[in-house]
């Protein structure tokens, strides 16, 4: 009798929208490397009357971090950071609030880990948009009203004709 050793295999369950990218923070836990970690305020119902659903993110990834390092400065002055997004392993967590009007009662945190940013926008100008990945059949989630954007040799899409995404590294944003 021969034992064949049989590979894992995985259901993924991937959240994809747009939402409002919020307290963006690095974790340094008790125990385990440090990690940056963020909320994001997803668009959900009917454009005439949207709802939204929080979600307490793990940022995963090189480039999901790099892109949400690049906006933390935005964030904290208050602008309006809506980026497109894919949340993976959603679960919840529970917790009782300590102040407040809900003081003492029970709460329930979604949580989830932020994998793939597909485009950024800062106060409604289009600052970053991922290279299309067609072969691997990944969906930018443009938003709607955004044309393709040709990607420029920087790896970054064109944000105006003309214009190289790259200036999302500008002075202002850092």
């Amino acid at each position: 009798m021969t034992t064949q050793k049989v590979a894992n295999s995985f259901f993924d369950l991937h959240i994809t929208g747009l939402g409002y990218l919020n307290r963006i923070r690095e974790v340094t836990p008790k125990r385990g490397d440090a990690f940056w970690a963020c909320d994001i305020a997803a668009l959900n119902g009917p454009t005439d009357d949207v709802s939204y659903t929080r979600f307490d993110c793990r940022v995963s990834g090189r480039e999901a971090e790099k892109l949400v390092k690049r906006c933390q400065q935005a964030v904290d002055m208050k602008r309006k950071v809506l980026i497109g997004f894919k949340l993976g392993d959603l679960w919840t967590d529970t917790f009782i609030y300590s102040r407040g009007e809900k003081a003492g009662q029970t709460g329930v945190s979604l949580k989830a880990r932020l994998l793939f940013i597909s485009w950024i926008k800062i106060d409604a100008e289009m600052v970053y948009q991922a290279p299309r990945h067609d072969e691997q059949g990944v969906d930018n989630d443009s938003p709607a009203g955004t044309a393709e954007q040709p990607e420029a040799s920087n790896g970054y899409a064109a944000t105006h004709p003309g214009e190289a995404a790259g200036s999302f590294d500008s002075p202002a944003m850092h």
